[in-house]
């Protein structure tokens, strides 16, 4: 590798760039999906190459190859040199890169159990035998059961002599129970719409214990069919780390991406309403909210020892007691607003160039109640678990959600059933209204396996920590 590198990086410095890094990623990646107690799909792949990335005249340029040669590496190197000098001529500032200290060393995701030692057909009949207990439940339509997995070894240097190396290992498994009653559909998850990821080995997958969770997966989704229709009106909401996790997603992560502040990555994704003239003066939500980008967690899908511009792994506030303090960057955009970068660039694999994107963006604990003490100090609300669906506008600020469950709250015990529940409402008007969030007891790790950004489109694995809060005067239902 070393070789490869630093005929790449040689080249494009003696064609010009004052700046170059090289990425070599391989990937390797497996899935498993049961439908009904069929084994519908296993698929396995393995992708290896590097990408090059120089500045040259203030401009970008990037280029990528699947060959792994040293003809090649000067090739490639050229080749964004080229398209640097290209685009310098059109460029309206030149880049300028925020200072960091050069990057040397190693990071490997800590693994008990390396998922791609298991054997294939354990692994399949875990699924078979979680989906067996869920179409046992009379009134179930359609069960699918899924597991992934995905290893990636990536060595990074740039002329600044920087050289690393990572094995990040993520994987995921989950459960969904449908059922059907005419032209009503209800479907259940576990533990989450999608199922659940973690930057670990199959001892997480274990730790879901899917099987176990099978049947009550299956009886809530039959449960919902009877439930009325939530009604419409204004009511104070518990949300379920299982929904909240999403919540911080929608309306934290993305509209805390500096690239999408400053507008250039608007056409796909959209802009955000956190501008840079509100950095410290913005109340974003209520004195509980801490939000933090932290890249250091461990089991975060988000979680690594440098981003893919070789900047070490560190924790950003974003929001402090409320205010809005920081933004996800990278050495790029950080500098426009007077700071370094705070590592949040990541690319999906060797033949796509880094983007900014959330590392494990989390809602802090608060001490003083656990999630369930909440619940039970809640006289009279609804909570809601599970996001079923989501929309939100461009600039990340007016929302609606729909979960899978919703349950009413009556005296601090949950009780009546709710189908098809929904809230909505303006981003910074719901985080002011958080008045209760759970002590460090009810935090967990949660994850977004399938973030999509960027042209062409990548998708990115982020994380998040939340612990289930309470929201006041919250709109829920929907006017007929």
């Amino acid at each position: 590798m070393r070789d490869l590198t630093s005929r790449a990086l040689d080249t494009a410095t003696a064609l010009g760039a004052t700046y170059a890094d090289v990425r070599v990623v391989r990937r390797l990646e497996e899935s498993i999906n049961v439908k009904s107690g069929r084994v519908e799909g296993v698929a396995g792949g393995e992708s290896e190459g590097f990408g090059v990335r120089v500045v040259v005249d203030g401009a970008w340029g990037f280029a990528a190859s699947h060959r792994l040669s040293t003809a090649e590496a000067d090739r490639i190197a050229a080749e964004a040199v080229r398209i640097a000098k290209a685009s310098a001529t059109a460029i309206r500032e030149p880049v300028v890169l925020a200072d960091r200290p050069a990057a040397y060393g190693r990071f490997e995701t800590e693994v008990a159990e390396d998922p791609f030692a298991v054997p294939m057909d354990q692994k399949i009949g875990d699924l078979l035998a979680a989906d067996r207990a869920m179409n046992a439940v009379a009134g179930i339509a359609w069960t699918e059961s899924l597991y992934a997995a995905q290893r990636e070894w990536k060595t990074f240097a740039a002329t600044d002599g920087s050289y690393t190396e990572q094995v990040i290992t993520h994987l995921g498994a989950g459960l969904e129970a449908n059922a059907v009653d005419g032209d009503e559909h209800q479907r259940r998850s576990y533990p989450d719409n999608g199922g659940s990821w973690a930057s670990a080995g199959y001892e997480f997958v274990r730790g879901l214990d899917l099987l176990g969770n099978a049947e009550r997966t299956a009886s809530e989704a039959v449960e919902l069919l009877s439930a009325p229709p939530l009604p419409a009106g204004t009511r104070t909401i518990i949300l379920h780390p299982s929904q909240l996790y999403m919540q911080v997603h929608e309306s934290c992560g993305h509209p805390t991406e500096l690239d999408r502040a400053l507008g250039s990555e608007a056409s796909y994704a959209g802009t955000s309403f956190l501008t840079p003239d509100m950095l410290g003066s913005f109340r974003y939500g209520s004195d509980l909210c801490d939000i933090v980008a932290d890249a250091t967690v461990p089991g975060g899908l988000g979680t690594f020892g440098w981003d893919d511009e070789g900047v070490a792994a560190q924790q950003v506030p974003l929001i402090k007691e409320g205010m809005f303090v920081g933004y996800l960057s990278s050495r790029e955009t950080a500098p426009r607003i007077g700071r370094t970068s705070g590592g949040a660039m990541r690319a999906d694999g060797w033949n796509r160039i880094p983007l900014i994107r959330m590392t494990n963006v989390n809602l802090l604990p608060k001490p003083g109640m656990t999630f369930d003490q909440i619940v039970a100090d809640t006289d009279d609300g609804l909570l809601f678990e599970t996001n079923r669906s989501w929309s939100i506008d461009d600039r990340r600020l007016n929302f609606q959600f729909s979960t899978e469950m919703c349950r009413e709250i009556k005296g601090g015990k949950p009780g009546k059933l709710f189908r098809n529940g929904t809230y909505t409402g303006i981003t910074y008007e719901l985080w002011r209204s958080m008045d209760a969030i759970g002590d460090a007891s009810s935090w967990q790790m949660w994850s977004t396996p399938n973030c999509g950004k960027g042209e062409p489109g990548q998708a990115g694995h982020v994380g998040h920590g939340v612990s289930g809060a309470r929201f006041r005067n919250v709109r829920v239902g929907v006017v007929a």
